[in-house]
């Protein structure tokens, strides 16, 4: 399993920006106390992006756990699958991916629940040709050679996007490609487009003025979430809880301070800055429940890859869905 843990203090240098908010993420977090099984690691699984992101840079979570004797432990995921292999396995207990990850984890009967849902328009995904590519839209990608991180978000994407101009799945070379390795494929011209989220989104079109391919964002909306770990929801659920309010609070904060949250991002993934403003001028600070509209977009998203034997079999969103309990 390819994962790296991180513990201790993140290394943010931004504390003016980050002292400003700890008094209200403090009282915003006392909920419940915690699970009378005791708990004494609390383990996230996090990428270099989104909201999960700033929780860890702000030490939310060690505010709310550690005086209850909890240690939080952040483990880092290049991309979605192999995060949810990860909670799966009960390696970890929380963490945040795109659409697709869950629904082949569900279909390879992984361990874990939907415990709460970013919904959003899909303006932090693409899929990008070279500036001086010849392909103008998504049906010039017939016959060439696409990278994308298979049974991800950026997947979904891809397939969503050839349909929408009728073009079948056979009608492209898929070169799957974790992010890392698909950034140096597109810059060495290894490929001919890439189906990828931000931040390497903003990093192509910044470093390798690469071109954004104009789709039909009624096919392409992406929702993202946040999921735990079945047993430890079944054991834990005030501690998941808690943690849907430190999300949904930290998303509240970051909505209405764009620019801080750049700084924060970029000190901590070690992106360039003007890559991070970018991702953060366009990203949707949105949390809640999974109701009926986004249920209804992730099942069709599950039957589309059913269809296309990407799973083998049809599964149900709904019956992966933790019940929602706020102490918001």
């Amino acid at each position: 399993m390819n994962f790296r843990e991180t513990t201790g203090r993140t290394r943010v240098n931004k504390r003016d920006i980050l002292v400003g908010v700890s008094a209200s993420l403090a009282a915003a977090f006392a909920g419940p106390p915690i699970s009378a099984e005791p708990l004494k690691e609390l383990r996230i699984g996090y990428q270099k992006i989104g909201a999960l992101l700033i929780v860890k840079a702000q030490k939310a979570l060690e505010q709310r756990f550690e005086p209850q004797g909890v240690r939080v432990r952040w483990i880092e995921f290049a991309f979605g699958p192999p995060l949810l292999e990860a909670l799966g396995a009960g390696a970890i207990d929380y963490g945040y991916t795109g659409d697709a990850p869950p629904i082949f984890a569900q279909a390879a009967r992984e361990d874990l629940l939907y415990a709460a849902a970013i919904p959003a328009r899909g303006y932090g995904q693409a899929i990008v040709v070279p500036a001086a590519s010849s392909i103008q839209g998504v049906a010039g990608l017939e016959g060439k050679k696409v990278a994308v991180a298979k049974a991800s978000s950026a997947h979904n994407l891809l397939v969503a996007a050839l349909e929408s101009v009728k073009l079948p799945w056979t009608a492209i070379t898929p070169i799957y490609l974790a992010p890392p390795d698909a950034a140096a494929a597109f810059v060495r011209g290894a490929v001919d487009a890439w189906s990828i989220w931000d931040p390497f989104f903003a990093i192509a079109e910044l470093k390798q003025k690469a071109r954004a391919l104009p789709l039909d964002r009624k096919v392409t909306t992406q929702n993202s979430f946040f999921l735990v770990n079945g047993g430890f929801a079944g054991k834990h659920p005030e501690v998941v809880a808690t943690i849907n309010g430190a999300v949904a609070t930290t998303t509240r904060w970051a909505d209405q301070h764009r620019d801080q949250v750049a700084a924060i991002l970029a000190e901590a993934s070690g992106v360039d800055l003007a890559a991070e403003q970018r991702s953060i001028d366009r990203a949707e600070f949105t949390f809640g429940p999974l109701n009926n509209d986004v249920l209804a977009q992730q099942q069709a998203v599950a039957d589309r890859f059913q269809k296309l034997g990407l799973i083998p079999a049809p599964i149900r969103i709904q019956d992966i869905v933790w019940p929602w309990k706020s102490n918001t």
